[in-house]
């Protein structure tokens, strides 16, 4: 079963066939995942969110994301997996992102990096293309400035905004980016983006004109039900079942009706 690589996603957008991206954040989902035929895995750092607990994807480490894209790669056969790099591992310097991309590609078995931001980056998206690391950006809402953008709030509806992210789109491109995810901006931004860049698109809340979409695995299984973004679509109600299947443990074993025989050794 061939890896899918950046040639085979610019290849999809050519020939008009839509890319799948879905997140994963540990070894089991990251099988199933790859076994449904998802284009790309995400280790996103939503994991700091869906995961382990936080508020926002801003406490989320490099041990983190090292620890759990590990994980997802040795889950996976076909799908490309893509890591998040955490706050503040790439903003310092173009040198200290390259060290960040680097140990992920090279330690955790990442296939490329994802980064947030447009302007200021794109420098450190050139060295890392240089050194041979595939990179994709991020723009619109960018969950890591949430306290510059003042909340997790829809992107570009202003004519000066939109007209940034498009310019920003392109300049992505042209430092060697292979993809960009598009992140709650309106449907008519994202179509707009997509046809004036030639590698493809990611929407997550951006309509359905992008080259592909993305969801986070635990929001389509229904798994995280802290806040469900407009976007969301729920594909199954896992959380449901799952405490259904645990209250059913709690009860047997507290009324005796289990292990039975059948579970026990003689």
């Amino acid at each position: 079963m061939a890896r899918v690589t950046t040639l085979e996603l610019k290849r999809k957008k050519e020939a008009g066939e839509p890319i799948t991206m879905l997140t994963a954040y540990d070894y089991p989902f990251a099988q199933m995942v790859d076994e449904a035929g998802v284009d790309i895995i995400l280790v996103g750092d939503s994991l700091g969110m869906v995961v382990l607990g936080y508020d926002s994807t801003l406490p989320v480490t490099q041990e983190d994301m090292l620890r759990h894209t590990a994980a997802v790669a040795r889950g996976t056969k076909r799908a490309m997996v893509v890591a998040d790099m955490p706050f503040m591992t790439y903003q310092v310097s173009p040198e200290q992102a390259l060290e960040n991309a680097g140990q992920l590609v090279k330690e955790a078995g990442a296939h490329a990096v994802k980064l947030e931001g447009g302007d200021p980056v794109l420098e450190t998206i050139r060295k890392m293309v240089d050194a041979g690391i595939p990179v994709m950006g991020h723009l619109g809402l960018t969950p890591q400035s949430i306290h510059k953008l003042g909340g997790y709030r829809v992107q570009g509806r202003e004519k000066e905004t939109a007209e940034r992210l498009k310019r920003e789109a392109k300049a992505l491109e042209e430092a060697g980016c292979f993809s960009i995810v598009l992140e709650a901006i309106p449907s008519w931004l994202a179509k707009e983006v997509t046809e004036v860049v030639s590698i493809p698109t990611i929407g997550i809340g951006a309509g359905p004109h992008c080259d592909g979409q993305v969801l986070v695995l635990h929001d389509v299984l229904g798994i995280f039900q802290e806040f469900k973004p407009k976007f969301v679509k729920r594909y199954a109600n896992l959380r449901e079942e799952i405490l259904k299947a645990l209250k059913e443990y709690v009860r047997e074993v507290r009324e005796g009706e289990f292990p039975t025989p059948e579970y026990s050794y003689e």
